[in-house]
């Protein structure tokens, strides 16, 4: 099959090339990229997607049944964890 690619390329490749029009991130779950990265590294892609999310390589956004990627240029517009989290603290 080739020699593996590095974890962060696999992720930015996933995103760019799994999403479907109108669509600008893919499903974590549905798009079978979660399996795909298991199959391919061994290991679970959350602590990679985090990381790299934690970087500003991608976003990810909670939906139900997981969570969407996107690469950083294509991610919804006014979405902002923290206004959530003070939204859900305040009074």
């Amino acid at each position: 099959m080739g020699e593996k690619i590095p974890q962060e390329e696999f992720v930015l490749r996933a995103i760019r090339k799994l999403r479907r029009e109108p669509y600008r991130g893919i499903h974590t779950v549905y798009s079978g990229f979660n399996q795909a990265f298991r199959a391919e590294y061994g290991e679970d892609p959350v602590a990679v997607t985090n990381r790299m999310a934690g970087e500003g390589k991608i976003v990810i956004r909670p939906v139900k049944g997981g969570v969407i990627l996107y690469l950083p240029e294509d991610a919804p517009s006014g979405f902002d964890p923290r206004a959530v989290i003070d939204k859900i603290k305040g009074d």
